[in-house]
């Protein structure tokens, strides 16, 4: 992203703004382009919410425009800033089909899309993916520890425009570990309560 160019700018193109106006959207959008609704670089709410994320989807494309999107996960927090407008991440071990790597070869553009099914969160990330396997130390900096997989590189993406999305049609769904809990607590709770009738029914106490 150049100086001159705006968040904006590059999450709606000259294409985009056209259909908007055609469709009737564009007042709006435009208005909070003139607001400075939408972002370029890593604020507290977004780090915040990085660190949560387990799970990403990274989107590249080859320099045809022929689109790819590939699944990114690790523990919580995998998804590091390393700077306002940096996230660097640790690039394991996979399917070895390298369609990522091979389409950042000629087109650095990508795009990184999170979810949080928990609170129906979604946030968009634009920027340029850079893949880098030649840095020991980088790649000890962004490797999880105690996490069992193999780091083959990590990617760099450096941030230039970045939105929240509309909660609109993303199912409510929670986290094994959290539903776990929950379920663990009530059984405890129905084993106490009928232990409790059993003793009632018995007639002692």
């Amino acid at each position: 992203m150049t100086e001159t160019t705006t968040p904006a700018q590059i999450m709606f193109t000259q294409a985009v703004r056209a259909e908007q106006e055609r469709l009737g959207s564009r007042r709006g959008f435009a208005q909070l382009e003139r607001d400075g609704a939408f972002r370029g670089a890593i604020t507290d709410d977004l780090r915040a919410f990085l660190a949560e994320r387990d799970s990403a989807f990274l989107a590249t494309a080859s320099a045809a425009g022929q689109p790819y999107v590939q699944h990114r996960g690790g523990p919580k927090g995998f998804l590091r800033p390393l700077s306002d407008r940096r996230i660097g991440f640790a690039d394991f071990a996979g399917n070895r089909q390298y369609i990522t790597i091979g389409n950042l070869s000629e087109n650095p553009r990508a795009f990184l899309f999170l979810i949080d099914f928990a609170t129906q969160t979604r946030v968009k990330l634009w920027g340029r993916l850079t893949a880098v396997e030649d840095q020991p130390g980088l790649t000890a900096k962004l490797a999880v520890e105690g996490y069992r997989a193999r780091v083959e590189r990590v990617l760099l993406f450096d941030l230039e425009a970045w939105d929240i999305n509309c909660k609109q049609h993303l199912p409510l769904l929670f986290d094994e570990t959290v539903v776990k809990g929950v379920v663990d607590k009530l059984t405890l709770q129905i084993s106490a309560l009928e232990a409790e009738v059993e003793r009632l029914k018995s007639g002692k106490g």
